[in-house]
């Protein structure tokens, strides 16, 4: 990414990180953008801006980061209600619904996201998208064991459903030793239809559409920020 957009996303991680107040349990999710928000966080604690933070991370590539920054972490069985989550995403359609996980963190991500009162999404404009599936693959995270059975019955569901290969060339591994599967739907005129049948699945340990959990997404736009909000529902 260059340095302009390197800049955008920088600003969005800060006011992201603006949002949070002291006391606060924080969720941290994956990937370079949130990397700027963990810099940022560090920052304001260093600085006394904002004290007593608790993080709960989403990769351990995050948790080292964090760790080093000196950002105090605590387990989500200790602390199961996050007040606020900072993490990115692969694409956003008008709903605020997602595609996460293409840095592999997709089952932590979802995790720390349903214990969040509040999910705060960064992404540059490239991201958005007026229906899910249009610029990216869903990553399906699967049991090695029978990962070729998932395979299949996600090709029964319309979708070509590729191994994910490590820098090794063997099959990537997330941080809980599973595999995933890069999936081309197309536009998906149904995500949440599709959520459920992917979740009926057994062996499909989790997938990559997060469907009504991003309550603010923070948009890096080359002519500003722009903040975008959920609307709710009577039920929610």
């Amino acid at each position: 990414m260059d340095s302009s957009h390197s800049g955008l996303k920088s600003q969005a991680a800060n006011a992201a990180v603006h949002l949070l107040e002291s006391g606060m349990v924080v969720g941290l999710g994956h990937g370079s953008t949130v990397a700027y928000a963990v810099n940022s966080l560090a920052g304001r604690i260093t600085e006394g801006t904002i004290k007593e933070i608790v993080a709960i991370t989403c990769s351990k590539k995050t948790e080292s980061l964090a760790l080093r920054l000196g950002i105090t972490l605590a387990d989500l069985n200790d602390r199961p209600v996050i007040d606020m989550t900072i993490d990115g995403a692969d694409e956003v359609d008008p709903a605020l619904n997602l595609i996460k996980g293409g840095g592999g963190a997709l089952m932590r991500e979802k995790i720390v996201a349903q214990a969040s009162k509040r999910e705060i999404i960064i992404v540059d404009e490239s991201k958005l998208s007026e229906t899910l599936g249009t610029r990216r693959t869903v990553p399906i995270e699967v049991s090695p064991f029978g990962w070729k059975t998932q395979q299949a019955y996600i090709a029964e569901l319309g979708s070509p459903a590729s191994l994910r290969l490590g820098a090794d060339g063997g099959p990537f591994q997330t941080d809980q030793g599973n595999f995933i599967l890069d999936c081309s739907f197309g536009q998906i005129e149904d995500p949440a239809a599709l959520a459920r049948q992917l979740e009926a699945r057994a062996g499909i340990l989790e997938h990559g559409l997060f469907i009504q959990l991003a309550t603010d997404v923070i948009v890096a736009r080359e002519k500003g920020l722009q903040h975008l909000k959920r609307q709710l529902t009577g039920n929610q």
